[in-house]
């Protein structure tokens, strides 16, 4: 059987565009004689709609386009991922769903069984999960249809009480299809693909996998749609981080399309450039503005943002204190020119010195600490937004992880922005990622990478005045945040207590600017924001 596989960029809710789009890839796939099209999880609502959900008209819109589409399943079947009405009376009102489509009409329905509630998926919050099981046929092939994460439960780590396919094995299907909206992170591509193996190799069944591509707000999708033989070996494979469609054909399960594992940063880098660009493309947005600094992180993310938008999109943003050296202004200057961008330049020392004479009588001759500091990140904060207001700019944050776990950073100044490009990198990452976009020749000027990291607040001031070595900060952070190891844990990996005990008191406690913070482009396996819940008020130190 020849199957199209369809890897989409849905856009959440709109609901025309996004039909449009699968009508012309079905009969696409009917000129390429295709017997089957196959679309991701949850693909007409766009993934994941949150608590559009909760509104009956969102669904019944969402029902009315798979009617619409299923009108032009003549002569080929299509399978589409949508939200569907629960008619029973008991239990959550929504099914995700699996509609099958054929010869005009919805032939057949299959609800997801297993509903992930972990890191950043909620879905029983809005679904009931599926208790009835049964395999579907097309052109006398005998499918198991599953959804994304019917697959995942690991007999070695089970998540849950069964598995869907040991229902549907029974009958005897000749074929898996599996549709999922599977975001990305910096290692998930492999685990995925093992999960996948397994499963083939278990039931000796070829596979499909069809994923969503994109990015809806932080969650950013890669693709890596594939067709894998009953060994478990990818037949072939779909792009990543793009839309593809491929038709695979059944009969050829020994053909094999070669893969090449891309690296860790060329993998993070795809991601970003492709979550701004759906950000602003998503939200109709045009210009991007950002704070540059002189320093490693703003000049990583101008360079993101010219790579996404376009050098006439990005408007930075040089706001020089009476404490920025002479150097960080120079350094921009070489950055902006590099990547072919004007920056803005608006000194902000007379400003702030008039904050300082407005402030000194409630002051009361108290020595210069923070509160100066924190001043000069304001003011520039509100320059950099008034400039946004002005001419319809988005401000891009720059702040990165690292800072943003301990609290190093100013609410309402540098933590100001509508998107955070990097607050998912720790600052080690930042310089690898940095590297990664000087392979082929200098974006970045040397001397931003080799300086000593510094806000340049104060006189001198550099960033381990404040804080521990950036790679000594880090791999603690990873342990705490990707690890999830408590304190005690974390002492046994070698590390000093009053270190430990410094790094996650400076992280629980600053839970509150977080949880004010924009939303985070997620690359790694536990990002800040909706995959990480913490409570802003606790003593409980891990």
């Amino acid at each position: 059987m020849k199957i199209a596989l369809a890897q989409v960029n849905c856009h959440i809710g709109n609901f025309e565009s996004n039909s449009a789009k699968f009508i012309s890839i079905i009969h696409e796939a009917m000129s390429g004689g295709a017997h089957l099209v196959v679309f991701p999880e949850l693909a007409v609502s766009g993934y994941p709609p949150l608590d559009f959900l909760d509104y009956h008209h969102f669904t019944a819109e969402c029902l009315h386009a798979v009617e619409q589409i299923a009108e032009h399943c003549t002569g080929i079947t299509v399978i589409m991922g949508s939200p569907s009405f629960n008619p029973v009376k008991e239990g959550k009102n929504l099914f995700n769903s699996a509609f099958v489509l054929s010869n005009g009409k919805i032939s057949q329905v299959v609800h997801k069984t297993l509903l992930p509630t972990y890191d950043v998926f909620d879905e029983y919050r809005y679904f009931e999960p599926n208790h009835e099981f049964s395999c579907i046929e097309v052109n006398g092939e005998k499918i198991a249809l599953t959804i994304c994460e019917d697959l995942w439960n690991e007999e070695d780590d089970p998540m849950y009480r069964f598995s869907p396919m040991d229902k549907l094995i029974p009958e005897k299907p000749t074929l898996i299809i599996n549709i999922a909206a599977s975001p990305f992170d910096y290692a998930h591509a492999e685990k995925r693909k093992a999960i996948l193996k397994r499963n083939a190799e278990k039931f000796s069944l070829p596979l499909v996998y069809v994923n969503h591509t994109g990015a809806q707000t932080d969650l950013i999708f890669d693709g890596g749609s594939l067709f894998m033989n009953a060994k478990g070996e990818v037949v072939q494979e779909l792009k990543y981080f793009e839309e593809d469609i491929q038709i695979i054909d059944t009969a050829q399960p020994e053909f094999r399309t070669p893969s090449v594992a891309a690296s860790k940063f060329e993998r993070i880098h795809q991601a970003l450039v492709l979550g701004i660009r759906d950000y602003f493309t998503k939200l109709n947005f045009k210009q991007a503005t950002l704070g540059l600094s002189g320093g490693v992180d703003s000049a990583l993310v101008l360079a993101l943002a010219v790579e996404a938008l376009g050098k006439e999109n990005v408007i930075p943003v040089m706001m020089p204190s009476p404490f920025s050296s002479g150097h960080s202004v120079d350094d921009s200057v070489e950055l902006a020119k590099n990547l072919g961008v004007d920056a803005v330049k608006i000194p902000i020392e007379n400003i702030y010195n008039e904050f300082i004479n407005a402030a000194d009588p409630f002051f009361k001759g108290k020595p210069f600490d923070v509160a100066e500091e924190n001043i000069q990140a304001r003011i520039r904060g509100t320059l950099v937004m008034a400039l946004a207001n002005k001419h319809g700019y988005v401000l891009l944050n720059t702040s990165n992880k690292s800072e943003l776990a301990v609290g190093y950073g100013t609410l309402y100044g540098d933590m100001a922005g509508g998107l955070s490009v990097i607050g998912d990198l720790y600052k080690t990452e930042v310089y690898e990622l940095c590297r990664y976009i000087n392979r082929n020749g200098e974006i970045i000027p040397e001397n931003i990478l080799t300086k000593a990291p510094s806000a340049e607040l104060r006189p001198g001031q550099k960033d381990s005045d404040s804080l521990p070595e950036y790679d000594l900060l880090d791999s603690v952070l990873r342990l705490y945040i990707e690890g999830q190891l408590g304190y005690d844990q974390i002492l046994q990996q070698g590390y000093d207590e009053k270190l430990v005990s410094r790094v996650l008191q400076m992280v629980n406690r600053n839970e509150y600017k977080r949880f004010q913070f924009a939303p985070i482009l997620r690359v790694s396996p536990k990002a800040f924001g909706r995959g990480r819940r913490m409570p802003l008020v606790a003593k409980y130190l891990g």
